[in-house]
């Protein structure tokens, strides 16, 4: 058995606003993602390259909020962050503020892999990646029509309905492989007219990514200040590890009622060692999809459909 889900973001477009093209290019975006992903696995590739994989196309896409595309800062500058983690051997890596990095998920995956460290942030990161020989772009490659004229609406406190992806965006994928290795990867641009290095869940193991084989393997998107507090890439999988729950329920249990309490909006993806997958979330809707071995396969947006 392998599987593979992924999404581009929770807190969709207002259904009212979605357009039939804007809809036709996220489900294409999202389906590039998925069959790429899948076909790693397919292929007998490693969980980790199938989510390297599927991430890094939505990064490409300026659909979604992150690489090309993301959303700006303040300042009108583009800054990203990413986490990948290994569930076979708890190895992790993470950046945070990079802005010149064409794919924050390949600098995550060699901090991971070719460092000492779990996270590198800003400029130490972005030397980092010079040494591994990543690919570097300037700011503004990132830097969309669509999300400049974002940020001046905000800026401007101009709260009209906007037909553009919602600031909650993030995209991410999680994976089973054929060894019955779990991986999760995520990376986003944050929240638009963020201020002061501001920096959410999505680079922040254990918040927005959590992979281990014993459990299950999260990538989360969302309000990521509510998802830092409630832990809740781990505390689903802590929730199947110790709890005796099963993925769906302990997805449920953090997304549908811990995140609500709280006052949290946004939703994650998992997938556990038998290859089942959970997709919950509390907002109006969330790029998601999912393939199986079994034949499988599901792109959505709102809940039915």
């Amino acid at each position: 058995m392998y599987a593979i889900a992924i999404h581009g973001g929770a807190g969709t477009l207002p259904r009212a606003e979605m357009t039939p093209e804007r809809e036709t290019a996220y489900r294409a975006g999202l389906a590039a993602a998925l069959d790429a992903g899948y076909a790693v696995l397919d292929a007998g590739g490693t969980s980790l390259e199938a989510v390297t994989t599927a991430v890094r196309i939505l990064e490409d896409d300026p659909m979604f909020n992150a690489g090309r595309g993301a959303v700006l800062t303040h300042e009108g500058i583009a800054e990203l962050d990413a986490s990948i983690m290994n569930g076979a051997n708890l190895a992790a890596g993470a950046i945070a503020g990079v802005r010149h990095v064409k794919n924050p998920i390949e600098l995550a995956r060699a901090v991971m892999e070719h460092s000492a460290h779990v996270m590198l942030i800003g400029s130490g990161a972005e030397e980092f990646a010079l040494e591994r020989g990543l690919a570097l772009v300037p700011n503004e490659y990132f830097r969309t029509e669509t999300r400049k004229a974002q940020l001046q609406r905000v800026l401007t406190g101009d709260t009209r309905p906007a037909n553009e992806l919602s600031a909650l965006g993030t995209v991410g994928a999680v994976a089973l492989d054929r060894a019955g290795n779990l991986a999760a990867a995520t990376s986003t641009g944050g929240m638009t007219a963020k201020r002061y290095g501001r920096v959410g869940d999505s680079p922040i193991i254990g918040a927005g990514t959590w992979a281990d084989n014993a459990s299950c393997a999260v990538s989360a998107t969302g309000h990521g200040e509510y998802f830092i507090r409630a832990a809740v890439a781990h505390d689903i999988c802590a929730r199947v590890a110790y709890g005796g729950k099963s993925l769906a329920q302990a997805a449920d249990a953090v997304v549908m009622e811990h995140l609500v309490k709280l006052g949290g909006e946004g939703g994650v993806i998992a997938i556990d060692p038998q290859g089942r997958i959970a997709m919950p979330f509390n907002s109006e809707g969330m790029f998601r999809g999912a393939r199986t071995s079994d034949g499988e396969r599901e792109i959505s947006i709102y809940r039915d459909r």
